[in-house]
């Protein structure tokens, strides 16, 4: 409905079923509406909220078992996606008499039998309550405290997990039910008369209930039931109540608190539905369904002021009725020129200015009349009435009727002829009503109250306004007048409820019942109307707006007058000529079907525009993340140019400066370290290290050496000596036992024939072995010989004989003390090395050499000459066995062998 805020008026008779229509609408609303955990609360609170505002405000009355007693318009708010966000309900007159008086047949608000028959026992017991309705004065009026199609002991169970959804603490459900237990305790109140007539409190045990349950002082609320403050001429006096007086005033605190307690539970509820706009961001604002459940139409065989308040709102509702279908549709037709027939109808406009006229209305004569000073009474105000309205055709009473109609008639009762029929009125209890006073001592007990609800809803301003508050009947008008402009703010709908029969019975239908129902109603003008009328009209523009791209001619935008767009568009619809007319400003569609046609195409064409619109949607924003992403790339682009730009400046501007400072440095090299050659000195050791680094030797045997300047040729030596000596301790750690007794060897054959012996180099390669000659290779007798001497080298040779110079293959062994040469299985000689004087090889390539032995006695055989294919290794091992390594003679040129004695040579 384009966005529009809605309104649905249910109306009928009391008992035709406008509540459970309401409950109805809730519940499909609640099943069909899409589901977050917000909106499910949401929607539990206002399903909730009617068991609760039910129990607190409907009653049994003749007509019906649940009868709202008060008038109830709830907003329900939803948001874009059309879930319920929100509520907020306005209450109307509730029925306030009923809780001090109820007709025969009739019961008090629910609440106060659920209470009794479903409550715990603990809880009855704090609030001293007995589970027999019988016991309590406001309970027993009626003579009808138990009905079978009633079951008030479920109906607790369900108020009371409503109050816990609603959000209501325990405390507050204590607070609740305590001003619910002291109405009944306050009807129980009784009086007796003293001898002066004034009126005295005879039940001092629902006194002292009350003033636990009120949160008052017991003597305090005594005093305040059976007296009264007068203000008089700025003095105050108190002056004591008779037994009528204190029954009212007694009666008026009651009414008055359950009144008032009844409006801040509906507060209290539309809290709890309050639409919280904050916890929602990104919401557009809500859209808005009301809907109207109020009293229906009441015709009873006793009529009171409470029936008046609810046939004049349901005159006012058959006016907006009236007003919003027949009336301004018919209007809408001749203005916008539209032929048409006028279909005649009822308009109750005449009764509703008979009860709300200003001066001259029913309910502005009973103001003046409960304000005017004087003894004014109920029969005062019905003789103002019949001298005031006594020629409206719509009103009648006893004086003012002719002789049959007197007949029916009560002297205190004036009959209306209203659009449902005529209800004859008792004015009895009309003042009072309509005046609603509680005495000031019994407002100021109340706002001394320790029980929160009660202190809320008696304020202390109340007692220092010194205004006298508007009357029950103009506050109910204003009210009415409010709900009608809000009403006539929001698109319509009805429902109208047709009451069966008058006996509460399923399956019966009563036509004659149901006739005039149709008839007052109504129903049968409003047909009349519609069949002959359109069932749709719409301005040009929104018609345009909402249709138009169903034509190419119309879409994307009209140029022209939207009454020619409109004409293009249902052209190129193919509308009939019988289907619509165009009025002045609106198109008027005859038939349902061809706009539900119309509908149809705009949902079709709905999904093509959403293609395109989706398309055109990632299109642009493809696009926009291509621009931003263009745009950033820009900018780093920029940003890393320029980086890279001041890097490259930064750079050339440290060159200019270094090659300055080297160029100067190079001039100033030779002069003492300075500021001008320190950075050019700086660079060269700089130079130096890092190509010593890249170019150190990499054994002990490398001797190369990078070249240093000047400057740093101490610094250098004293680098390379710590370099060899670092290379040599390496190299040191890193060799085996074994390696260092052949690298001592080696070293020791060096310091013996390097640059000596012609065949020495080509020992050096060459690896001295341990042994020559393995243990299998001696002979082991000559191992029995030796006993404990371990052979420590052994090794082939040739022995000479120095006479002759004869070869002869032997064995040299070399032990710990001593030389021994070996011929087979006979140790041929022995030399300790302490004999062995010395050592002689020649300096050519030969293989020979003499082992030179001291000649002191004649066991010596004197020297040996031999010759060994490892002579280099067989000298050094001999000479670091005997440690004779300074005892080797090399000969240059051919080596002299020595002659000893004759008979030695012999």
């Amino acid at each position: 409905m384009e966005r529009k805020d809605q309104c649905i008026l249910i109306s009928g008779e009391s008992g035709a079923g406008k509540t459970e229509a309401t409950k109805k609408i809730l519940q499909y609303y609640a099943v069909t509406c899409p589901a977050s955990d917000q909106v499910e609360t949401v929607k539990d609170r206002l399903l909730q909220s009617n068991p609760v505002l039910e129990a607190f405000g409907n009653a049994k009355t003749l007509r019906n078992d649940n009868s709202s007693r008060f008038g109830k318009y709830m907003d329900v708010q939803f948001d874009y996606k059309g879930a319920p966000v929100g509520g907020h309900i306005l209450n109307y007159l509730l029925e306030k008499s009923r809780v001090v008086h109820q007709n025969h047949g009739e019961r008090n608000f629910h609440i106060f039998y659920q209470l009794l028959e479903g409550g715990e026992d603990d809880l009855l017991r704090r609030l001293g309550l007995e589970k027999n309705p019988q016991q309590y004065h406001y309970l027993v009026k009626g003579q009808c405290a138990r009905v079978s199609s009633i079951s008030d002991k479920n109906d607790w169970k369900v108020v009371r997990r409503a109050l816990s959804v609603i959000n209501f603490s325990d405390n507050e459900v204590e607070d609740l039910l305590s001003i619910v237990a002291s109405v009944l305790h306050l009807g129980n109140v009784q009086f007796a008369a003293e001898e002066q007539g004034s009126a005295q409190v005879t039940t001092e045990n629902q006194i002292k209930y009350l003033a636990r349950l009120l949160g008052v002082e017991g003597s305090v609320l005594r005093e305040a039931l059976i007296h009264k403050t007068i203000i008089a001429k700025g003095e105050e006096l108190v002056s004591p109540l008779n037994l009528e007086q204190a029954a009212y005033a007694r009666d008026a605190l009651a009414k008055a608190i359950y009144g008032r307690t009844f409006s801040w539970l509906v507060n209290k509820i539309n809290k709890s539905l309050a639409f919280k706009e904050a916890e929602c961001p990104g919401w557009r604002s809500a859209t808005v369904l009301g809907l109207l459940d109020i009293y229906g139409f009441e015709v009873f065989q006793h009529n009171s002021f409470e029936q008046f308040c609810i046939n004049y709102c349901n005159e006012k509702l058959q006016q907006l009725f009236i007003e919003l279908t027949l009336k301004s549709e018919q209007e809408e037709y001749e203005s916008e020129g539209i032929a048409w027939e006028p279909v005649q109808y009822f308009n109750n406009k005449i009764i509703c200015d008979l009860v709300e006229e200003k001066f001259k209305g029913i309910i502005s004569i009973l103001d003046e009349e409960c304000l005017r000073p004087g003894d004014a009474t109920d029969m005062t105000f019905l003789e103002k009435l019949e001298e005031t309205v006594k020629n409206h055709p719509h009103f009648v009473t006893h004086k003012l009727a002719d002789q049959k109609t007197r007949k029916s008639l009560g002297r205190e009762e004036f009959r209306l002829l209203h659009y449902a029929g005529e209800v004859t009125y008792s004015v009895t209890g009309f003042l009072d009503k309509n005046n609603d006073l509680l005495f000031r001592n019994l407002k100021e007990t109340m706002c001394n109250s320790e029980n929160p609800i009660i202190n809320h809803c008696f304020e202390r301003s109340e007692l220092t306004d010194k205004k006298r508050p508007e009357t029950a009947a103009t506050q109910f008008k204003n009210s009415l007048a409010k709900l009608m402009e809000i009403l006539m703010s929001k698109e319509p709908s009805y429902i109208r409820c047709i009451k069966p029969n008058d006996a509460k019975q399923a399956g019966r239908f009563d036509e004659v019942l149901i006739r005039h129902q149709v008839k007052y109603l109504g129903l049968m003008e409003n047909l009349r109307v519609r069949r002959a009328g359109f069932a749709y009209r719409r301005k040009y523009e929104i018609f345009l707006q909402r249709y138009k791209s169903l034509c190419s001619d119309t879409w994307p935008m009209w140029d022209g007058r939207p009454h020619d767009g409109v004409a293009v568009l249902v052209k190129h619809l193919g509308y009939k000529q019988e289907e619509y007319k165009m009025g002045r400003t609106k198109i008027f569609i005859r038939f349902p079907k061809t706009l539900f046609a119309t509908e149809d195409a705009l949902e079709v064409r709905k999904q093509s525009l959403a293609t395109k619109i989706q398309a055109s949607w990632r299109g642009f924003h493809r696009r926009q993340q291509f621009l931003h992403m263009k745009r950033s790339a820009i900018t780093i682009q920029s940003w890393w140019r320029g980086t890279q730009g001041r890097r490259k400046a930064a750079k050339k501007k440290w060159a200019v400066e270094t090659i300055r400072r080297f160029i100067k440095g190079f001039i100033y090299r030779n002069y003492p370290r300075c500021s001008e050659n320190e950075y050019f000195l700086d660079y060269i050791r700089y130079s130096f290290l890092m190509n010593l680094k890249r170019n150190l030797p990499k054994n002990v045997l490398d001797k190369s050496w990078p070249t240093p300047p000047p400057s740093l040729c101490e610094v250098s030596e004293l680098l390379r000596h710590l370099c060899m000596q670092n290379m040599v301790w390496s190299y040191c750690k890193r060799i085996s036992p074994e390696w260092k007794q052949q690298l001592d060897q080696k070293v020791v054959a060096s310091e013996i024939f390097k640059d000596k012996k012609d065949n020495y180099p080509q020992s050096v390669p060459r690896l001295f072995i341990n042994t020559r000659l393995g243990t299998e290779e001696i002979n082991p007798k000559v191992l029995q010989v030796l006993g404990n001497e371990t052979i420590k080298y052994a090794v082939p040779v040739t022995k000479y004989d120095r006479k002759g110079y004869k070869a002869r293959l032997r064995q040299l062994l070399l032990t710990q003390n001593s030389i021994f040469i070996v011929e087979e299985a006979k140790i041929k000689q022995r030399i300790d090395y302490a004999n062995l004087t010395g050592i002689s090889v020649s300096s050519l390539s030969d293989s020979l050499f003499v082992l030179h032995v001291r000649c002191e006695d004649n066991k010596q055989k004197g020297d040996v000459v031999l010759q060994s294919d490892h002579v280099i290794e067989t000298l050094t091992k001999t000479a670091m066995s005997a440690d004779k390594v300074n005892n080797i003679n090399i000969s240059q040129g051919r080596m002299k062998v020595p002659q000893c004695r004759p008979r030695l040579l012999s």
